[in-house]
């Protein structure tokens, strides 16, 4: 076989693929799919040092990963018969339901200029519609480190104002929703809408929406339909009609440059979440140290130098802070259990116990994810 006649049947049968995905008709794609994988798998064996060799290494995985959804999706249409709408599934939290009603701002430690944003981007709005005639911004987007609190502020959000949270996974949209996924998306706004229009506020939230709404060189299946779909309600919520509902988008990503520019656009306010400094982190120290002081075993060291802990802890996201909390927690209570929990006085915590536990921990932070973060924030970031 020659390299030209290996490149025309691995396009001739993924554009069939492509083109049958789309349409629904999955038994089709299904077919294409295998058939052009078997023609790539070839194309390595005999040219592996090619130059379109990495391209189709990547392809492959992506091929691959279709066929399992679509098997998956095959046996079951054929366990129930071929009714899927057992697929159309959302997540609907209310208030006093399935979440921590009473964490609010003032749980969350600093993160002051992300609250300050989401005060006049969500809370004011609400709160005083009668002050914005011409609407607000309802897509809002927190991007950021992972670990420095995104979704947490986002759920905290939710509880200042009350708000009910549809939560949208797009591994669900993605795979669970085959076939369905661009009804599926347009019942999430739907019952959005009808939700808000009863004066109740509505937080649409999509956790990592890059994996949903990221660019791609080859769009294949219902990628393309499901990004335009979204693309199409978030424009809708710009309508009259809808531009005054109390009815939000907000979607957090660790990795804001993979969203697909149309999204960006439509995410009208872009807030950084940056990762804790110096002050931050000792603040962070202090709020968990005073939760160890409610246990009537523990005692703090005076001499506590929570400086010293924070210049140790370059580099650590709020997770890794609280992280390292937890595990200091765990290694004093192991040390009273293995006495059967008895012990004369209060177990003090010194900084030697934090040492020990920080000197196995590496900050899951680097500078030059910093300064990707702040370049992106520089070229988009809205406040």
């Amino acid at each position: 076989m020659t390299i030209q006649y290996l490149i025309d049947k691995i396009h001739e049968y993924g554009e069939k693929a492509v083109r049958a995905d789309r349409a629904g008709d999955y038994e089709e794609a299904l077919k294409y799919y295998k058939i052009a994988l078997d023609f790539m798998i070839k194309y390595l064996k005999l040219y592996p040092d090619s130059s379109l060799a990495d391209f189709y290494r990547g392809l492959i995985q992506r091929y691959r990963a279709r066929i399992k959804i679509l098997e998956k999706h095959a046996r079951k249409v054929s366990a129930s018969g071929g009714d899927d709408s057992a697929l159309q599934d959302i997540v609907i939290l209310y208030p006093n339901q399935g979440r921590r009603k009473n964490y609010t701002f003032k749980d969350v430690v600093d993160l002051e200029r992300v609250k300050k944003a989401l005060t006049k981007a969500v809370i004011n709005p609400i709160k005083t519609p009668e002050l914005y005639p011409l609407g607000w911004s309802q897509g809002i987007l927190l991007f950021g480190p992972p670990g420095c609190g995104k979704t947490l502020i986002a759920y905290a959000l939710a509880n200042e104002v009350n708000a009910v949270i549809i939560d949208v996974s797009p591994a669900t949209i993605m795979s669970k929703w085959l076939g369905e996924a661009e009804k599926n998306v347009r019942r999430v706004f739907k019952v959005a809408r009808e939700i808000a229009s009863k004066g109740t506020p509505v937080i649409i939230f999509i956790d990592e929406v890059d994996g949903l709404l990221q660019q791609y060189t080859e769009e294949v299946g219902g990628e393309a339909r499901t990004k335009n779909q979204f693309l199409m309600e978030m424009d809708g919520l710009i309508a009259k009609v809808s531009n005054q509902l109390p009815l939000f988008v907000i979607g957090t990503t660790n990795k804001p440059w993979r969203l697909d520019v149309g999204f960006i656009r439509r995410f009208e306010k872009r807030i950084y979440v940056p990762p804790p400094n110096k002050s931050v982190r000792k603040k962070l120290f202090q709020h968990y140290i005073e939760k160890l002081r409610s246990s009537p075993k523990y005692e703090i060291d005076e001499d506590l130098d929570l400086d010293k802990l924070a210049e140790m802890t370059e580099g650590y996201s709020s997770a890794d802070i609280f992280n390292i909390m937890r595990e200091l927690q765990e290694n004093i209570a192991e040390e009273i259990n293995s006495k059967g929990g008895k012990i004369e006085g209060k177990r003090i915590i010194t900084i030697e116990d934090f040492i020990k536990v920080i000197k196995h921990r590496r900050p899951s932070i680097d500078k030059k994810m910093i300064a990707s973060y702040e370049i992106w924030n520089k070229k988009f970031g809205t406040g």
